[in-house]
């Protein structure tokens, strides 16, 4: 039976109270068909039972395939010293720094992190990270909508379904217009942009590498929209950005990214972290803490909570986010990541992973059916139509023990012929060899 702590007695008592009949009455709101059919649950398992059966299940999932697979979830190598170092005791139980004064080890690491990412963006300001790459984006609207006090946001087509189809979720309740400037084939349509913009708008987002994997400069672009008075966010893929040019070069204020691809296991989906920074002229919109550098009385150097504009720690109405957090853990472990490889290894791993892609490309492309889409530079993705349905062709290649990529049919009307293809520093000319035999035997 469960543990209910309250009498029948007190249970009435608080119907009475609240002004209903009985505790279902409570959940009138949720439909019957999403309601629990039972509550009649299984006996319990013992301990060795219970993990015996979560192995069992465990072993149904297939890590052994050749993945092609990216769309802003990239599988890079993770030297062994990440997880030796991270699992130290130090590292892997302080969690957040509530008493600051209390936390220097832990601070010290935040402020380490915070200079990693404003040096791979080139932005002044680093918060402490976010959720994820999503919610950073939501996070950098949301800061340019309090600083323009307007309420448009102007995103391209080529950014990732998945970030737009999250901000549609978090702004559906919002006063804010979403507006969707269509691609032109892989290309961020910056023209059609342009013209979108208008004295409303409070931002413009923009990814670098777009989810087509075409490299941009957004430059032109970002200096026309700063001059009708809107925020520049731009969403980057940490990797990529030890080769590409930063988004402070080309003018961004805010650089958003999923830091998974910094030393993070794919993990079916999570934990990750969301990178934030920002031009110092923002900082004070900025969600989550910011960990400074100062000295004590006594000229000790130590760290402190430079800023912490969040509803923890101030009245909620003032707070800049009400639901971010810093991913301390999966933060420390990005940071762990970029000291191991240091700036020539990242570097060298963006170098491979896009000259693998253009390896694989060269190779697909000589299929018969098969054709390149990108017409412009790319990073380690690129898009590929073949003369089937690409979902069909991937579900094919799955049971060969390929997967190939990502379907764009899915979330783009009229693409179900189109695939996009990864290619990370893991992948060998053999495994590459491997996906151009297979994909050529299903078609």
């Amino acid at each position: 039976m469960p543990y209910v702590p309250h009498t029948p007695e007190e249970v009435r008592a608080m119907l009475d109270v609240i002004g209903v009949s009985s505790v279902g009455d409570l959940f009138a709101e949720i439909p019957p068909e999403l309601r629990p059919k039972s509550f009649h649950l299984p006996q319990g398992l013992s301990e060795m039972h219970t993990r015996m059966r979560l192995e069992e299940l465990a072993g149904k999932n297939r890590t052994d395939f050749v993945s092609f697979l990216g769309a802003g979830y990239y599988d890079h190598y993770v030297p062994s010293a990440v997880d030796a170092l991270i699992s130290r005791g130090e590292f892997y139980t302080a969690y957040t720094p509530y008493q600051p004064e209390a936390s220097q080890g832990t601070l010290q690491a935040i402020f380490e992190y915070q200079t990693a990412m404003t040096r791979l963006t080139g932005l002044a300001c680093s918060n402490a990270s976010v959720y994820d790459g999503g919610t950073a984006i939501y996070e950098a609207v949301m800061m340019a909508v309090r600083h323009t006090k307007r309420h448009k946001v102007v995103i391209p087509e080529t950014l990732s379904p998945i970030y737009r189809i999250l901000l549609g979720t978090y702004t559906k309740n919002l006063n804010l217009t979403l507006v969707t400037v269509p691609r032109d084939g892989e290309r961020t349509d910056f023209n059609a942009m342009a013209q979108a913009v208008d004295d409303q708008t409070a931002c413009v987002v923009v990814q670098n590498p777009n989810f087509f994997g075409a490299v941009l400069d957004a430059g032109a672009f970002f200096a026309q929209t700063k001059a009708k008075g809107a925020v520049c966010i731009m969403s980057v893929y940490p990797v990529l950005q030890s080769v590409l040019k930063t988004p402070a070069d080309m003018g961004a204020d805010i650089a958003v990214a999923e830091g998974q691809s910094l030393g993070l296991p794919l993990s079916f989906g999570g934990p990750y972290l969301g990178i934030m920074t920002c031009s110092k002229a923002l900082v004070r919109q900025m969600p989550g803490r910011i960990v400074g550098r100062t000295v004590d009385h006594a000229d000790r150097e130590g760290y402190v909570l430079t800023l912490q504009a969040r509803e923890q720690h101030i009245r909620r109405q003032k707070a800049t986010s009400n639901i971010c957090s810093n991913q301390a853990l999966c933060a420390l472990r990005a940071l762990v990541h970029l000291c191991l490889l240091g700036e020539e290894g990242l570097r060298r791993t963006a170098r491979l992973s896009m000259e693998n892609a253009r390896a694989a490309a060269a190779k697909l492309a000589a299929i018969s059916g098969v054709e390149v889409m990108n017409k412009t530079p790319f990073g380690n993705e690129f898009v590929i139509t073949l003369p089937d349905d690409a979902r069909e062709v991937c579900l094919r290649l799955i049971d060969r023990g390929v997967v190939a990529g990502f379907p764009l049919g899915r979330y783009y009307p009229g693409m179900d012929n189109a695939l996009l293809v990864c290619c990370t520093e893991k992948h060998s000319k053999a495994q590459i060899d491997i996906l151009a035999a297979q994909l050529e035997d299903v078609l």
